[in-house]
């Protein structure tokens, strides 16, 4: 039998990992069946994928009540949902963790994204997540806010796998990989073992060109510059990857058992309809690197997605696009600031909106 396109990705040496998770996906056997069909390792999921798995239909309803029994606290009551989804999910992965020597089988839970600028209440929100959900296989993803580097460094020197997201800039990349590296070093130096970490670095890719593009139009730039930054971005991030996981440092802590930070490329569905619906799978191929997508992304890579070794081909190239977006008028910097602010902003009114329909859910259970 031939094998599917996914399949052929994963032996390139990146994961499959799918960017949404609910309670229907793992009652029906979906995420079992993707994990054969469609090469899946693991799973990520934010207060966006939350919202929309508790609001659509009833597949909750029987644990909400049960919940509402107890607890009357919008947050309280979806983290109780959250939790025993994740679980689920983790102790269905768990042959693949263990089966990798801890090298996937993730599935991710976000930090309450109001906590984005405050390191401490990150900090206290990862662990308890930590230990809530309670399985080794479990992330907990911790944006990559300035007040979020701190709380990342925290958590991996306590032994804590955490998946860095809301990546935009390369600067900021380099920052967490700094984090990580002195979380580690921490946890060795307090007698831990870095062996039983794992972290991603969780890169967003298509926002990049969406805001990109918009101001290229504004500034009249050639249309053949549009939908370059993204994959340009990625590319010259997983040449920083190679770069910091090399050298005496790093070389000193791998003696030790610790893994690298693999970069993950997140939003990689093709937000406009004019770019080929795989682009950002297919240009981002490359060995030691994670794509999450979802499944509108899984199924069209599957029907007509390319497989090629993409991740590392011209580079100078994408050098080239930082140069000519710079000359049009286009400020990178700039972009990948509003970018972060807008990624925290849009996760922190999905958990609203998330935490109101929880409130609006107890209500139609109170009055049924």
């Amino acid at each position: 039998m031939a094998k599917s396109r996914l399949h052929q990705l994963s032996e390139l040496g990146q994961s499959v990992w799918i960017d949404f998770l609910s309670r229907r996906l793992l009652q029906g056997g979906g995420l079992a069946r993707m994990m054969e069909d469609d090469a899946v390792v693991g799973v990520t999921s934010n207060p966006t994928i939350f919202e929309k798995a508790i609001s659509e239909g009833d597949a909750y309803d029987e644990q909400f009540r049960e919940v509402l029994a107890e607890e009357d606290d919008a947050k309280e009551v979806f983290l109780r949902l959250a939790v025993q989804d994740v679980q689920n999910a983790c102790d269905l992965l768990r042959r693949v963790w263990d089966g990798g020597g801890g090298k996937d089988g993730y599935v991710s839970i976000e930090v309450d994204p109001n906590f984005a600028y405050d390191t401490e209440a990150t900090i206290a929100e990862a662990q308890r997540l930590h230990e809530l959900v309670d399985r080794p296989n479990c992330f907990v993803k911790i944006p990559a806010t300035e007040p979020g580097l701190a709380a990342i460094e925290e958590m991996i020197a306590r032994g804590r796998s955490i998946n860095v997201t809301l990546i935009f800039s390369l600067q900021r990349y380099a920052e967490v990989v700094e984090a990580y590296l002195r979380g580690l070093e921490r946890l060795v130096e307090s007698g831990g073992d870095p062996g039983t970490v794992a972290s991603v670095a969780s890169f967003f890719v298509s926002r990049v060109d969406t805001e990109a593009d918009r101001r290229l139009d504004e500034a009249g730039a050639p249309e053949e510059l549009k939908g370059k930054l993204a994959v340009a971005n990625a590319k010259l991030a997983y040449e920083r990857y190679k770069e910091l996981f090399s050298g005496d440092r790093w070389e000193a802590l791998r003696a030790k058992g610790a893994t690298t930070q693999r970069c993950l490329w997140a939003s990689t569905s093709t937000k406009n309809p004019a770019y080929r619906d795989v682009m950002y799978v297919e240009e981002l191929i490359g060995p030691e690197t994670v794509n999450t997508m979802p499944e509108e992304t899984i199924r069209a890579f599957q029907d007509h997605g390319e497989v090629a070794l993409t991740l590392e081909g011209d580079l100078d190239e994408a050098r080239r696009v930082f140069e000519r977006i710079e000359e049009a008028g286009v400020d990178y910097d700039d972009v990948v600031a509003v970018l972060e602010r807008e990624g925290v902003d849009k996760f922190a009114d999905s958990f609203r909106e998330l935490l109101d329909g929880v409130r609006a859910k107890r209500g139609e259970l109170v009055s049924a």
